[in-house]
C-alpha cells in the first residue's frame, strides 16, 4: 500500500532527449546547462537521454564518465552511425516521460528556453515548438531555409510549423501516437503536424555554433528538405505528370503543324535540323528531372518496404 502511494505522488516526470554524433566539446557545458535550468524547477522530475551515433572523438567515454556520476543521465549507444534522422527520432521513442523535450547537443538549441516551454505545456498544449525565424548562421542558407518552409506550406497537405528544427516539447500522447505509426524513415516536423494536435511556439534567435564542426551538409539537408516533400505532398510528381501531359499535347500539335507547312509549301519549306536537336536534348533533360523525381517517391516506398529497425542498440547506461 505505501509503495502505491509513493508511486502515485511521484512529480510528473520530463525526458529530456539529445542525439550526438563527435560532440565531444559540447557535451559537458549541454549536460551542466541542462542541469542548472532544471534545478530551478521543482514541481517535475527529469531524465536526459543522450542517443550516440557511434560516435569516434571520445563522446562516447564522456558520456559514460557522466552516466557513472548522475543515474538520471542515460545513454544510448548505436552499433553504427544510422543517419541524422533515425538515430534522434529512436531517442524520442526511448522516453518514458510525462512528455519529452527534444534539443541538438551542439548548443545551437538553447536549453535555458526549457522553462518557457514547459510553462507552454502546462496551459494545454500537446506540442510546443521553439522556432528560429531568425539565426546567426549563414544568410544565404537562412534564405533558402525561410523559403523552402513557404513552398512547403503551400504544397503540403498539412499545415506544416514553419522554421522549426524540431527543438521543443512533445507530450505523452503524441510520443504514444508516433510508436503506433511505426515511420521506418520519418520527417518529424511533418509527422507531428500530421496528427492534429494543437501546438504553440517559441521564437528565438539561433546561436551560431562555438565548437566543434556541423553536421549539416548538403547532403543532409537535401535529405531533410526532400523528405519533406515526399512524405506529405503528392504535388511534384502530379505536377510532372500534369506538365508530361501539356508538353506532349503542345508537341504533337507543333507536328501537326509542321507537317501541314511542309505538304503545302513542299518545295520551299525547310524544316532544319536546328528545331530537332534543340527538341530531343529539352526531351530528355525533362525526362532526367521527371524520372528523378519518381525516384524519390519509389525510394521512400523502398525504404517502408524493407522494415529494418531505427537502429541498432549496442549498449544502453542507467537504463
Amino acid at each position: 500500500m505505501d509503495n502505491h502511494n509513493s508511486k502515485r505522488n511521484l512529480k510528473p516526470l520530463i525526458s529530456i532527449v539529445a542525439p550526438t554524433y563527435n560532440e565531444k566539446e559540447n557535451i559537458e557545458e549541454l549536460y551542466e546547462r541542462i542541469i542548472k535550468v532544471v534545478s530551478s524547477i521543482e514541481s517535475y522530475r527529469f531524465e536526459i537521454i543522450i542517443i550516440d551515433n557511434d560516435s569516434r572523438d571520445g563522446t562516447q567515454d564522456l558520456l559514460r564518465k557522466i552516466a557513472s556520476q548522475d543515474k538520471n543521465f542515460k545513454v544510448i549507444l548505436n552499433n553504427r552511425n544510422f543517419g541524422h534522422i533515425r538515430s534522434p527520432y529512436f531517442g524520442i521513442l526511448q522516453s518514458k516521460g510525462d512528455a519529452v523535450i527534444y534539443l541538438a547537443s551542439d548548443l545551437q538549441n538553447p536549453p535555458e528556453l526549457i522553462p518557457d516551454i514547459i510553462a507552454r505545456w502546462e496551459k494545454g498544449f500537446k506540442l510546443v515548438m521553439a522556432v528560429k525565424p531568425e539565426s546567426e548562421g549563414s544568410i544565404v542558407f537562412n534564405f533558402f531555409r525561410r523559403n523552402y518552409y513557404k513552398i512547403l506550406d503551400h504544397i503540403s497537405d498539412i499545415q506544416v510549423i514553419r522554421d522549426s528544427t524540431g527543438f521543443g516539447l512533445y507530450d505523452a500522447d503524441v510520443i504514444s501516437d508516433l510508436k503506433k505509426i511505426k515511420e521506418p524513415y520519418p520527417f518529424m516536423r511533418g509527422l507531428i503536424c500530421d496528427l492534429g494536435y494543437d501546438f504553440d511556439t517559441i521564437p528565438f534567435i539561433q546561436p551560431s555554433r562555438k565548437r566543434g564542426i556541423t553536421k549539416n551538409n548538403f547532403s543532409t539537408l537535401y535529405d531533410i528538405g526532400m523528405l519533406g516533400i515526399i512524405s506529405h505532398s503528392k504535388f511534384p510528381i502530379r505536377f510532372c505528370a500534369f506538365l508530361g501531359f501539356l508538353i506532349g499535347a503542345v508537341s504533337f500539335l507543333i507536328g501537326v503543324i509542321y507537317l501541314i507547312l511542309k505538304i503545302i509549301f513542299w518545295a520551299s519549306f525547310p524544316v532544319g535540323i536546328a528545331p530537332l536537336i534543340i527538341g530531343l536534348f529539352f526531351f530528355i533533360g525533362l525526362q532526367f528531372i521527371f524520372i528523378g523525381v519518381i525516384g524519390e517517391y519509389i525510394g521512400s516506398i523502398h525504404t517502408y518496404s524493407q522494415n529494418r529497425p531505427l537502429v541498432v542498440v549496442k549498449e544502453k547506461i542507467n537504463f
